[in-house]
């Protein structure tokens, strides 16, 4: 990498951890495990200056030739225009879940597991920052008109870290009585906040212009908001009648969704749960054989969720999976099991054969984030092994999304390549998958454009595409929180889909050459392997 390339990633990543502290903490970066992000006016103006410094540098430097450092200066380009443009149009410090998602994920980033020593000195003086910042919180919010979900979002949230410091904080291993007094006053600041925010009747949409913004300029895709709208549209009504004849063909007295919901029945006894996860994840990687190079160097251990957080993961983005610290990843990761609760019944349904294989071995472990992860932190682009880490809210960079999601997504399908690991039914399933990410990517850009309120996402989420009712609220009051990031998963897919069908290359190599990238654009890693594939006169 050109010396003035590599100076300026390495001021990026200082201020962004200055920035992001807990992010910080997911990344690795170190030196920031005790803070808590700036807040106010002031720190706003000085971000954007720094950026708009770093992007007069980067402008200034002549286009590389080198493929790494040419996928850097992408990156670093695209990281500085979202977050300019962002703070312009959507600045964090106007959503009420920023606050409540931060202060919680300051206190359980210390809290998972890590190959690197947690110091109870640096979470105590993150509890001790809690007050005052999510005071900074109630006097930005105070009087404006919020949007009522993202308003009871962060209520949620902040009760859930309430619950977290009283009953949770002292069942782990880093508690300390020395940490009481701080916890209590977080915990009396968590639900003082949650009392100060009134929901209002904002519109959650950010607009067409910026949705296609963050398209363009996040995701590198070639499409409008309206081009990837009809796309997907298109697709999903493609899919829904491949569904309907699948199932037909399957099971012509039984629809598609009670087929579906019969495989819910089909599921490990109660004790088996565990030992299921794990036996189809190394099933999964077995299977991969001759399609991909699956990342068994690198363990991924099965676990229950650990005590401390069983009462409050459910109202916060706590992950099964999250991608290692690309500077300190260790020897592996820990995939938390979810225990049943009072429902054991309905608790097995959730943990049907099926479901486990899809999502938790093969689409988060095995061949899915787990491998993409592992070939990530390996990528010669440095913010490439940095993109695609899981953080307070989502992935670091947008930018990773297509390529994170789009490959994970990817990965269930490729399977079917391995005869025999799925099931007729299973493969029923797959495609109903598969509509679903066709049905979020339309439903992305349909509330965000304006097209759709919030109560039609939900009714088409309901009503057509067969989201569990549990999970709707919270699926789309995401979506509403952060436009172009349900579309990434389909739109991913399709790209490398798209891309395989292109290039002449044997099918592993092709899947190892595109992980090796790390966490870019797919479109961006299309664009540069056609290039690397080019005759040289």
């Amino acid at each position: 990498m050109s010396l003035e390339h590599a100076a300026l990633v390495e001021q990026y990543l200082q201020w962004h951890a200055w920035n992001r502290p807990v992010d910080a903490t997911f990344m690795g970066l170190p030196g920031h495990d005790h803070r808590l992000p700036p807040v106010g006016t002031e720190a706003e103006e000085r971000e954007q200056a720094a950026l708009r410094e770093m992007q007069a540098a980067l402008d200034a430097l002549p286009e590389p030739d080198a493929a790494a450092v040419r996928q850097d200066a992408w990156l670093l380009r695209s990281q500085l225009r979202v977050n300019l443009e962002e703070s312009r149009v959507r600045p964090r410090q106007d959503s009420p879940a920023w606050y409540s998602g931060e202060a919680a994920f300051a206190v359980i980033s210390l809290l998972l597991p890590s190959p690197q020593p947690r110091s109870t000195e640096d979470l105590r003086r993150r509890l001790e920052d809690i007050p005052a910042f999510l005071a900074a919180g109630t006097k930005r919010l105070a009087g404006r008109n919020l949007p009522a979900d993202w308003v009871e979002r962060a209520v949620r949230e902040a009760h859930a870290l309430s619950r977290l410091l009283t009953d949770g904080l002292p069942q782990h291993p880093l508690w300390s009585s020395e940490l009481a007094k701080a916890a209590r006053a977080a915990s009396q600041a968590a639900l003082a906040y949650a009392d100060s925010l009134h929901p209002g009747d904002a519109d959650p949409a950010s607009g067409a212009e910026y949705l296609a913004f963050l398209m363009r300029e996040a995701h590198a895709l070639p499409y409008s908001p309206t081009e990837a709208e009809a796309l997907a549209e298109a697709a999903f009504y493609r899919l829904l009648h491949d569904l309907e004849e699948q199932a037909h063909q399957l099971d012509p007295q039984r629809s598609w969704r009670e087929q579906l919901a019969a495989l819910e029945e089909l599921h490990p006894e109660l004790d088996d749960v565990q030992a299921t996860y794990e036996a189809w994840n190394q099933r999964a990687l077995s299977a991969a054989r001759g399609l991909v190079t699956p990342a068994k160097e690198y363990g991924l251990s099965f676990q229950w969720l650990p005590e401390w957080a069983r009462a409050v993961a459910g109202d916060l983005y706590f992950l099964f999976y999250r991608s290692p610290a690309a500077l300190h990843p260790g020897a592996g990761s820990v995939y938390w099991v979810f225990p049943p609760g009072s429902d054991t019944h309905s608790y097995l349904r959730g943990q049907n054969t099926a479901f486990i294989k899809l999502v938790h071995a093969v689409h988060h472990g095995s061949v899915g984030h787990h491998t993409q992860n592992a070939r990530a932190r390996n990528a010669a682009s440095t913010l490439a092994r940095f993109g695609g880490t899981d953080c307070a809210a989502g992935i670091a960079f947008l930018s990773a999304g297509t390529l994170v999601e789009g490959w994970a997504c990817y990965a269930e399908d490729l399977l079917l390549e391995s005869p025999g690991f799925y099931t007729p039914q299973e493969r029923l399933l797959l495609t109903q998958f598969e509509l679903r990410n066709a049905a979020c990517c339309l439903a992305d850009i349909r509330l965000h454009t304006g097209v759709w309120s919030l109560e039609q996402m939900r009714a088409f989420y309901r009503d057509e595409v067969g989201f569990a009712p549990a999970r709707i609220w919270a699926e789309t009051t995401r979506n509403s929180l952060y436009p172009a990031t349900r579309l990434m998963y389909w739109l991913g897919t399709q790209a490398i889909r798209e891309l395989r069908a292109e290039l002449p290359l044997p099918t592993q190599d092709f899947h190892d050459r595109v992980l090796s990238y790390g966490s870019t654009p797919i479109y961006w890693i299309a664009a540069e392997m056609r290039r690397a594939l080019q005759p040289h006169s």
